[in-house]
């Protein structure tokens, strides 16, 4: 429990409205985007970089461990506050700063929701392309303290490759610039991005610098249905093989399409052992239909028994709704999911896909699969019921074999959503001694006494 002048300091700092400490507000911010829970001692609603500062000034003083907070909708447990203490929540912090079309570049604070941002960013014909699959709830310090991706990674590249500079608080209070406008500055250490995907054990993000590119003008997108994920997996690395270079390349296997027809009604294969997802996009209508046509016949030649591309906008939309329809529409086989990340070479999809099946077997699990196949990361979703002790267990084994998996074919841990609570312990299977050691003698130097986001990663001692 937080002591009185604690609360009466941070009311000081920003304001009655804007700390809570009631048990029912407490409970809202106890659980992020996985089935774990833990109430903090008290939630803050800083609104500027100069209460951030001082509530976390405050926080080192005191020893109180601080979480910060976004939208919650993170899937690894990362805004858990496992210790209680302060949750930090940084949804005030909403403003677009501004969209510099001159210069390809936009400053944001933490608080802005993704998809409003790329809808802003496209009014000035500009393109931000990570879309994590929570775009429309997800924010961008969010996306930037998971390095999130989405779906255009494939060609786009993930959030990391967007941040040219960061506004930070540190663990001891001190506000630090990091980086900036220009597209190429080595000027020290690259500060700016170890920051990004350090899921908040490092600082606060209080501002974000982001790299624009211009809007392609056209997309198409095509279905293909197979019988197997061995083809399908076997058309993707054929697509790849033959420099096409889609601006997404989704799959989703049976179950997961049943899963989402129960829910969409959208009238997906449902039959199919695999469905492939491709997006093509350009400035050159001409060159995205051949491109679309030769995607379409490759897949063909891997014997998809159906190959269709959608003719207009909105037809392409409903088949992209579908796949970010995945999650929801899984929430309700079972009562709760481990939604697991792995990421492997593209070649050995159809081998992970294999195994997870197996393991899937081997523990009388339900794991529907679905995922990023243009660049290796896999989704096997868990489907379970945690009020069951006997099913975590197998849970608990089914997620380790198939992060061991992931790691014997050439792969990692986590393609997207980070390590937070579900995989520390895990994290020797991706990671030598010697990096996690480095890793632990950094979050030592910058947090001396242990209060970002304590547990997460690897399990440090509570502030």
């Amino acid at each position: 429990m937080l002591k009185p002048e604690v609360i009466a300091a941070l009311t000081k700092i920003v304001g009655r409205e804007f700390v809570l400490t009631s048990p029912e507000d407490m409970v809202c911010y106890a659980y992020d985007g996985t089935w774990l829970e833990s109430r903090p001692d008290a939630v803050v609603l800083p609104g500027s970089t100069a209460e951030v500062a001082e509530v976390v000034r405050l926080a080192d003083h005191e020893r109180v461990a601080i979480i910060p907070r976004g939208a919650g909708s993170n899937l690894s447990g990362g805004t858990i506050p496992l210790y209680g203490g302060l949750v930090l929540v940084l949804t005030r912090l909403d403003q677009i700063l501004e969209i510099d079309a001159a210069n390809l570049v936009a400053r944001v604070q933490p608080g802005v929701i993704t998809a409003r941002f790329q809808a802003e960013v496209e009014k000035q014909g500009l393109f931000y392309p990570p879309d994590p699959s929570s775009l429309k709830q997800s924010t961008i310090g969010g996306n930037v303290g998971e390095n999130a991706g989405g779906p255009h990674c494939l060609k786009y590249g993930v959030t990391s490759n967007y941040v040219l500079g960061l506004e930070v608080v540190t663990p001891t209070g001190e506000v630090c610039r990091l980086g900036g406008k220009v597209m190429k500055n080595v000027t020290g250490y690259q500060m700016a991005q170890l920051f990004v995907g350090s899921e908040g054990t490092l600082g606060v993000i209080t501002e974000v610098t982001l790299r624009l590119i211009p809007l392609p003008k056209y997309q198409r997108t095509t279905m293909a249905v197979f019988s197997s994920m061995e083809h399908a997996g076997q058309a993707v690395s054929d697509i790849i093989a033959a420099k096409i270079v889609p601006a997404s390349l989704e799959f989703m296997d049976q179950t997961t399409l049943r899963c989402v027809e129960e829910y969409l009604q959208a009238g997906l294969p449902v039959h199919a052992g695999a469905v492939l997802l491709v997006e093509v996009d350009g400035n050159d209508q001409a060159a995205i239909g051949a491109e679309t046509a030769k995607a379409a016949a490759i897949c063909a030649q891997n014997h998809a028994s159906e190959v269709k591309t959608a003719a207009t906008a909105s037809e392409s939309a409903v088949l992209w709704a579908a796949r970010r329809a995945l999650s929801p529409s899984l929430a309700r086989m079972r009562p709760n999911k481990v939604g697991e990340d792995i990421c492997v070479p593209r070649s050995m999809i159809p081998e992970m896909v294999r195994r997870v099946q197996e393991i899937a077997a081997k523990y009388d699990l339900l794991i529907p699969i679905f995922g990023h196949a243009g660049d290796g990361n896999l989704h096997p979703n868990i489907l379970f019921d945690r009020r069951n002790p006997e099913e975590m267990e197998r849970v608990h084994a089914a997620s380790g074999e198939i992060f061991a998996a992931a790691v014997a074919l050439g792969g990692t841990l986590s393609g997207e959503h980070g390590i937070g609570l579900l995989k520390r312990e895990f994290l020797h299977l991706g990671l030598q001694p010697e990096a996690i050691d480095l890793m632990k003698r950094l979050k030592q130097a910058l947090d001396p006494h242990g209060i970002m986001n304590p547990g997460k990663i690897f399990a440090e001692a509570s502030a």
